[in-house]
């Protein structure tokens, strides 16, 4: 009689919010380092679509360590695209989320991890750098920082609501991103832009911004931002066809407005 392998034990979501998180932790003691010596490797998209050294550094540090901690995943991270896409567990990963505010000593960027099961996030992690600030959250458990639980804002009225946003690399659609925003900006409170997806959708799970919405971003811009800001009570929109590629995401009762206030123009 043949023995049967034994099949791989898969950690539960709460286990991979923690592998998430310690792992970003260690790959943020990397960055913090190197913050303030950065050095341009290349370009990808555009010239204004920068890859240093350290984003390099900091995903190799983190593909070994979640290698190490779940063997049978794959991964698809931003630098050295992905692995074994066909396995069941999926990290995405973002090394360093603002890469262009890295470079110009902007004091904003972060890391990024999410763990996606049959293609549904169910954990991530978030760290901003500079703050030590450790935003998590697993499906179904709601949503931490720096191990505290944290909700959206209160916010009910779309004219008082302070949102954010970010820019594509592509000319052309900076054009119309900005027609966006100066349609918005008499609509909502106030429009920020910070440079960095994975924060601004944290920063809406714990009530600093009421809304965020970005177009042509990648799935590891928004895989954990977006997951953490749904569990601590946001409404959320990921990209589509029909919703031409939009991210967005907010307290629940300014939602539908908030959407409606950032369609592409009529052409």
């Amino acid at each position: 009689m043949f023995a049967v392998p034994d099949q791989p034990v898969r950690p539960t979501a709460p286990e991979l919010e923690g592998i998430a998180i310690s792992t970003a932790d260690a790959a943020a003691a990397l960055i913090h380092d190197a913050y303030g010596h950065a050095r341009r490797v290349a370009e990808k998209s555009s010239p204004t679509d920068v890859v240093t050294q350290t984003d390099l550094d900091a995903e190799q540090l983190i593909r070994k360590m979640l290698a190490a901690a779940t063997p049978s995943a794959g991964m698809v991270g931003e630098e050295d695209g992905s692995s074994h896409p066909t396995r069941r567990l999926q990290w995405i990963i973002d090394p360093l989320d603002g890469t262009v505010n890295f470079l110009y000593g902007i004091p904003i960027f972060a890391i990024s991890i999410a763990a996606a099961l049959d293609g549904e996030v169910v954990a991530g992690a978030v760290v901003d750098v500079l703050r030590h600030e450790m935003f998590s959250a697993h499906i179904g458990g709601g949503s931490r920082l720096n191990g505290q639980a944290i909700s959206v804002s209160s916010c009910t009225d779309f004219s008082k609501a302070l949102v954010a946003t970010g820019f594509s690399y592509k000319a052309d659609l900076r054009d119309v991103q900005g027609a966006i925003v100066h349609r918005l900006a008499s609509q909502c409170r106030d429009v920020r832009c910070f440079g960095s997806a994975a924060l601004e959708a944290c920063w809406v799970a714990c009530g600093r911004l009421d809304g965020y919405f970005e177009r042509d971003i990648k799935l590891w811009d928004f895989a954990a931002g977006i997951l953490i800001a749904r569990e601590a009570g946001a409404l959320a929109e990921l990209p589509c066809p029909e919703n031409n590629d939009l991210v967005v995401t907010s307290t629940p009762a300014i939602f539908s407005t908030f959407r409606d206030a950032v369609q592409l123009p009529v052409s």
